[in-house]
C-alpha cells in the first residue's frame, strides 16, 4: 500500500528535533532507519502528518567508553554495533545479539534507538539491554531523564517515552560474562523466543544474575525466578540446568501465533535460557 501524504523535515540538532516534534502536536514521527515505522505507514497503521529525520544529527550515533561505562547513541545502526571492536572487547553479548537481527539490509539501516522505541515484542535488543541493566537516556522539552531498561518496556509496543521525547542513547557497565540465545522465525529472523543472560561471577560462584526474555510475551522482561535460583550457586552446568528448568513458569501473557503455541514457547524459554546462561558462564 501507499502511505498517506506527509511532510518531511530534517532536524539539525537534538533540540531542533524536539522542537519540530512538539510543533506537530503529537502528529509527527521520528525517522532514523525507518525499518519499524515505514512498514506501518505502508499498511496505514501509522499515519503521521510529518516525518522528522534525525539520522544525521551529530553526536546521536556512535559507540564510546565514558566514565567506566559504555554508551551507544540512538541512531547507531545494528551493523555498527555488530562490528564494534570496543563492544566485542568490553561487552560481546551486544554485537552478538546485533548480528542476529534480520538480514544485512536491515542491520545496515535499522538503528538501536528505533528498535527500543518501537519495542516489538519479538525484537532482540530490548532483552539484551534489560539483562545488562542499561539505562535509556531520553530528552524532551523538560530536559534529560534516564530510565532503567526494565522499566522502559511496559507492554505491547508500549514504552516509557512521551510523544515529545527522543531516545538519545543507552548506557551500561561493561560485562563480558553475558550471552544471548535465540530461536528465530526463519523468514523474518524475529525471535520466537530469545533470552539474554548476564552473570556476576566471583570465585566460581554467581553473585547475581540478570536474565531477560523476548519473543515469548508482550514485552521484554526479566525472569526473577531464574535469577533467584542462580544467586549464590556455583556457575556450573548443574546450577544452570536447575535455574533454566523454571524459566517461563511464571511468565504471563505468553504469545500465541502461527509460529508457536503457548506450550511450545514456554518449553523453548527453558531451552534458550539454558543456552544463554551457558554462553554467559563460558565467558
Amino acid at each position: 500500500m501507499i502511505p498517506v501524504e506527509f511532510d518531511y523535515e530534517r532536524a539539525e540538532s537534538l533540540d531542533d528535533a524536539i522542537a519540530r516534534l512538539a510543533a506537530t502536536g503529537g502528529e509527527g514521527k521520528l525517522l532514523a532507519g525507518g525499518h519499524s515505522l515505514v512498514p506501518l505507514m505502508k499498511l496505514r497503521l501509522s499515519e503521521p502528518s510529518s516525518l522528522i529525520d534525525i539520522s544525521r544529527i551529530a553526536g546521536l550515533s556512535g559507540i564510546r567508553e565514558k566514565d567506566g561505562k559504555v554508551e551507544i547513541g540512538a541512531t547507531t545502526t545494528h551493523h555498527e554495533v555488530q562490528q564494534s571492536e570496543l563492544l566485542r572487547r568490553l561487552c560481546p553479548v551486544v554485537p552478538e545479539a546485533a548480528g542476529e537481527i534480520g538480514d544485512p539490509q536491515i542491520r545496515h539501516k535499522g538503528t538501536l534507538g528505533g528498535s527500543l522505541a518501537h519495542a516489538d515484542p519479538s525484537a532482540d535488543m530490548p532483552a539484551v539491554v534489560v539483562a545488562l541493566g542499561a539505562e535509556v537516556h531520553i530528552k524532551g522539552p523538560g530536559g534529560w531523564r534516564a530510565v532503567a531498561a526494565e522499566d522502559f518496556f511496559q507492554d505491547l509496543f508500549t514504552v516509557d517515552l512521551g510523544p515529545d521525547e527522543i531516545i538519545a542513547g543507552v548506557q551500561f557497565r561493561p560485562l563480558r560474562s553475558a550471552g544471548y540465545a535465540k530461536l528465530h522465525q526463519r523468514a523474518s529472523h524475529y525471535a520466537i523466543v530469545g533470552v539474554a543472560a548476564a552473570l556476576d561471577v566471583e570465585g566460581g560462584v554467581v553473585r547475581s544474575a540478570r536474565v531477560a526474555v523476548t519473543g515469548a510475551s508482550t514485552h521484554a522482561q526479566r525472569l526473577p525466578n531464574v535469577e533467584e535460583l542462580l544467586a549464590g550457586r556455583p556457575a556450573n552446568a548443574e546450577s544452570i540446568a536447575a535455574a533454566a528448568a523454571v524459566a517461563g513458569d511464571t511468565l504471563e501473557d505468553v504469545n500465541v501465533d502461527l509460529h508457536a503455541s503457548e506450550e511450545y514457547r514456554r518449553a523453548m524459554v527453558k531451552v534458550f535460557t539454558r543456552r544463554a546462561l551457558e554462553r554467559a558462564a563460558a565467558r
